[in-house]
């Protein structure tokens, strides 16, 4: 990973606590501790992947799940898959870009459009995959596809926005949002554009992810809520406004001749 995201100095304006955000969070550390290491149903890791991840070969019904995982219907896996991860690191890495990023976007959008925003981009970026490999009996796990629209949405949102960021997992620097997340989209396409069969990293998701996020966050943002916003304590720039010129003040009188007094033309006491 080239970097990792570590904090953002962007205040929230329209909610006090993210917690939709926070209870996502929660739910997919949960279900790692808790569901994936066999204390739901008795059964080893592996077997929760299996029953909960992503199929396209089995949505597409070129394959099917063994009777022992069929326990759900196939269409709910599009939202399952984005609460299971394949270890530890791979949960971590994508918690810290959620607590990072997420916070900001469930602001603009309100506590019940940022759980719709979450799901529709977990499902559209699952789909994302299942078309660019429509036979594939792998199953796909894991958030980054709906992070992936975290990312995008924030990007709309909050582009001048800086962000502390470790590079190589040792420098630590403050760029803006829109070099940190421009250069996180362009390493998402170099690598869909140049993966292998045997590449374990669902790069079509991640792309369907950041393209649904910056779509619904046009559309579902609350009313007021502007795109582009200036950083914190950046006054937001004159865009499309033409300056009308301000008539020049005049000078104080104090600075002013005494003027000229009049004839006298009447009585005077």
């Amino acid at each position: 990973m080239a970097f990792i995201p570590l904090y953002d100095s962007n205040p929230l304006r329209n909610i006090s606590r993210p917690w939709v955000a926070w209870g996502i969070l929660a739910a997919n550390v949960l279900v790692f501790f808790l569901v994936e290491d066999g204390n739901f149903i008795g059964e080893p890791r592996r077997a929760s992947v299996g029953a909960f991840g992503l199929i396209p070969a089995v949505i597409n019904g070129y394959a099917h799940k063994p009777v022992e995982l069929a326990g759900l219907p196939d269409w709910i896996t599009f939202i399952t898959y984005a609460f299971i991860h394949a270890d530890f690191w791979h949960l971590a890495g994508n918690m810290i870009f959620l607590w990072v990023f997420a916070d900001n976007v469930e602001d603009a959008l309100g506590h019940v459009r940022y759980i719709l925003f979450y799901l529709l981009c977990s499902v559209v970026s699952g789909y994302a995959f299942v078309v660019s490999d429509p036979m594939s009996e792998a199953p796909v796990i894991g958030a980054s596809g709906a992070i992936a629209a975290n990312i995008g949405a924030y990007l709309l949102l909050h582009p001048r926005a800086k962000i502390w960021v470790l590079i190589l997992l040792r420098i630590p620097l403050r760029l803006r949002a829109i070099w940190i997340i421009g250069f996180w989209i362009a390493v998402q396409f170099l690598s869909a554009l140049n993966a292998d069969a045997d590449d374990q990293v669902a790069w079509w998701a991640h792309i369907g992810g950041l393209a649904t996020g910056m779509i619904l966050v046009l559309f579902m943002r609350q009313r007021g809520v502007p795109l582009f916003a200036p950083a914190p304590n950046e006054t937001a720039p004159h865009l499309f406004h033409f300056h009308r010129q301000e008539p020049a003040v005049a000078p104080a009188a104090a600075a002013r001749s005494p003027p000229e007094p009049p004839a006298a033309s009447g009585p005077w006491a």
